[in-house]
């Protein structure tokens, strides 16, 4: 591995391939952190980290790094595009729906049964792609606040704690985080995964307002509030790659 400019590392493999990574120095990064997502692989790191340090780290992982970025290169094609007037199905909380379009006298979306129904004055207007991806944001936004809601009543009174706001919108690589103010931010592509999945990671948000690390203690934390947050974690790390390439075809990148 040879440095290929300031800002990437280059793995090569021994099939003659390569492996690009963007390498960024974090200023409250506590470790080093390999993320891949549809723009590719990127290496984040405290500042002051030694080049070999981050040169290991990478040959550490690169089996890891293989497989996610074959998984990527699989679902490269992604979603069908939304089209107005198209049928398709979507996820909604892990449920499959038929997303349906039709015409009326003001844009609306309204869930019916297994059905999303999309309206819009218009259907083939130039407008009409860029409506339903607002209308679509909004009804997601407000789906899991509603579900969020519900796990916020139960646990932070066992908790003892609570933040101080909840915001959802599309996150790159992370399901959520949890800032200096207390104010925990989620994906808004868990609002189509299963509950469980968002469960887990509020309940993992929630214990941050508690121990602000990922020691032994924390994970003890989570597991005294949700004993099966293991099998949410390896659904999302396999599954979410599509969820979030999901969401981008809904509402937009």
């Amino acid at each position: 591995m040879a440095p290929d400019d300031n800002h990437y590392l280059v793995l090569s493999r021994p099939n003659g391939e390569t492996i690009k990574v963007l390498k960024k120095a974090h200023p409250q990064a506590r470790r080093l952190r390999l993320t891949v997502t549809s723009s590719g692989a990127r290496l984040s790191y405290p500042e002051g980290t030694h080049p070999a340090q981050a040169v290991a780290f990478l040959h550490r992982h690169v089996d890891w790094l293989e497989r996610k970025l074959d998984q990527l290169q699989l679902d490269a094609s992604g979603p069908p595009p939304l089209l107005p007037g198209a049928p398709s199905q979507i996820p909604l909380r892990g449920e499959t729906m038929q997303l349906i379009w039709r015409e009326g006298a003001f844009p609306g979306i309204a869930q019916d049964g297994d059905k999303l129904v999309l309206t819009l004055p218009q259907i083939g207007n130039t407008r009409a792609l860029p409506t339903a991806r607002a209308l679509l944001r909004s009804f997601l936004d407000a789906q899991i606040r509603r579900d969020v809601s519900r796990l916020l009543t139960r646990y932070t009174s066992e908790l003892q704690a609570s933040p101080v706001a909840v915001r959802a919108r599309p996150l790159k690589s992370l399901w959520g985080s949890l800032d200096t103010r207390d104010c925990m931010t989620l994906d808004l592509a868990l609002a189509l995964a299963p509950p469980p999945a968002l469960k887990y990671v509020v309940v993992h948000e929630l214990c941050h307002l508690k121990i602000r690390n990922h020691s032994p203690r924390y994970w003890n934390l989570v597991a005294s509030f949700y004993p099966d947050w293991k099998v949410q974690r390896d659904w999302l790390r396999e599954k979410g790659h599509a969820l979030k390439a999901e969401l981008s075809r809904l509402i937009g990148s």
